[in-house]
């Protein structure tokens, strides 16, 4: 049998090799920082896997798990949504960057965090910034469109974090940072990869536009910890994992 694709589990391979040193767990059963991102995951479904990842979700709290195979029920967690997306790789980009931009980091974390919670690219948290790559556009002073870089497979790196402020859409700024943010990828040897909901029709025309093309389908599972009483809490929906 064929090595599973580094990308069938972005957010293991991730912890196991780059971003290790953001990886909060041990052994079958990882997840970021909560304060960087909301991801988990095991390398496998081996009951001894989901046991693990079900302790690590009760002792820290809820977290998405992001991957090519379905879910299997996880002991001790519950799954409070199930949404299916697409994952997309560039290979070869289409056209050009040209647009004025901003690098962003610790200095702008603030208006960072305040224009995502605004417009919701996904889950983005006070130090996701500093999982890199970050640009921006600044109109008279004010940051009005972002976008970055998150998950870190070895060789492959997620374009994620793009939004702009509703007074300025229409503008073609999402699609040109994110050209910007895929070419530096690019540049370091790597390739670009993202990750969109399967229903959501114009994002996806919009990355196929930049030269991004549908690698598989991946399920999107939000899980928390299961209460002594067998009942979910629904504020643990975190919103979207795509972005």
């Amino acid at each position: 049998m064929a090595d599973p694709h580094p990308l069938d589990r972005p957010a293991w391979t991730a912890l196991r090799s780059t971003q290790r040193d953001l990886a909060r767990g041990a052994g079958a059963a990882l997840r970021y920082d909560q304060d960087h991102a909301i991801f988990a995951a095991t390398g496998d479904h081996a009951p001894a896997s989901l046991a693990a990842l079900g302790t690590l979700i009760r002792a820290t709290g809820p977290a998405i798990v992001l991957q090519k195979d379905p879910l299997p029920p996880v002991p001790g967690a519950q799954a409070t949504t199930h949404r299916m997306g697409v994952q997309m790789i560039a290979e070869t980009l289409a056209g050009g960057a040209d647009i004025d931009f901003v690098a962003l980091g610790d200095a702008d974390a603030a208006e960072m965090l305040a224009l995502a919670t605004l417009t919701e690219p996904g889950p983005y948290f006070a130090r996701t910034h500093r999982l890199g790559g970050f640009i921006g556009i600044r109109d008279e002073g004010r940051l009005v469109a972002m976008a970055g870089e998150r998950m870190k497979p070895a060789g492959f790196t997620e374009v994620s974090g793009v939004c702009t402020h509703p007074g300025w859409r229409g503008r073609g700024y999402a699609g040109r940072l994110m050209r910007v943010v895929a070419e530096r990828i690019v540049a370091r040897g790597e390739t670009p990869f993202l990750h969109a909901y399967a229903d959501n029709r114009g994002a996806i025309a919009l990355y196929e536009s930049l030269g991004f093309r549908v690698r598989c389908a991946v399920n999107v599972t939000n899980l928390v910890p299961r209460p002594a009483n067998g009942r979910a809490d629904d504020r643990a929906d975190s919103g979207p994992a795509t972005g």
